[in-house]
């Protein structure tokens, strides 16, 4: 795969600039949107759910940013994916190339809307005084597993939607039950034991907790903890991987 990517760089790199201008074309404030999106988003959450829930978190607007952060970016990421075989199925029907360069190109557009954002938040957490300590380069992990998580997650509702158009309803309709189930916005301390560990199950979760425990707790999460979060991540990208080397003559007879 990456040897293919070598040799495909040049469209690959086309296929970026064409997708990030795609993405902005006909707006008055294009690139703005990247940073004024999720802080919008950041103030109604905090306007509607700061007086339920802030009153028993330190630094609630850090660890409400830090959960819609996680979470903006893997629901942009998984959604421009989805579309991008059946998007882009006008050239790889008339041309031989790899038709995961149209879902990696797609991801480099979310990944560098989520570099931006990140650098608002770490402004939000040096307005909150919250301290940076050397773990703030240990976020490099879960930063790392997201993408490759994306990426997996990617693949599966590309190949999926190209054989059935519905799964863009249910992907909308899944994300909103992720997101009540990430606690976004309230925390699960109230929770017992074994619930708390069933959040674990959900990667969205994982990696937001990640983001908490190394920035609001200063604490490093547990080698347990690690394993889980690259766990999910290659996971899901070697299901997407095995879909589409499974899929790949297929998915020119259904686009």
């Amino acid at each position: 795969m990456i040897q293919k990517l070598k040799q495909n760089q040049f469209l690959f790199s086309e296929l970026v600039k064409r997708d990030f201008t795609k993405k902005y074309k006909r707006t008055i404030l294009g690139m703005a949107w990247s940073i004024l999106a999720p802080l919008m988003n950041l103030l109604i959450m905090w306007l509607v759910f700061n007086k339920l829930f802030g009153n028993n978190v330190d630094h609630y607007v850090i660890y409400l940013f830090a959960g819609q952060l996680v979470f903006s970016y893997f629901t942009d990421a998984t959604n421009l994916g989805m579309s991008s075989l059946v998007g882009n199925s006008g050239i790889f029907t008339k041309i031989n190339i790899p038709k995961y360069l149209f879902l990696f190109s797609q991801n480099v557009s979310s990944l560098i809307n989520f570099g931006l954002t990140l650098l608002i938040f770490f402004t939000f957490v040096a307005l909150d005084g919250i301290p940076f300590t050397w773990k703030f380069f240990l976020l490099v992990y879960p930063v790392g597993c997201l993408i490759v998580f994306n990426l997996g997650v990617g693949l599966i509702l590309s190949a999926l939607f190209v054989f059935f158009r519905d799964m863009q309803y249910l992907w909308g309709i899944l994300t909103q039950l992720i997101m009540w189930l990430s606690a976004i916005f309230y925390t699960i301390d109230n929770y017992g034991q074994t619930a708390q560990y069933l959040f674990l199950l959900n990667p969205i979760y994982l990696y937001s907790r990640y983001f908490r425990k190394i920035v609001i707790d200063g604490a490093i999460p547990t080698p347990q903890f690690h394993l889980l979060a690259a766990a999910y991540a290659l996971i899901a990208f070697g299901i997407g991987a095995w879909m589409y080397k499974k899929y790949n003559h297929e998915f020119l007879y259904y686009v």
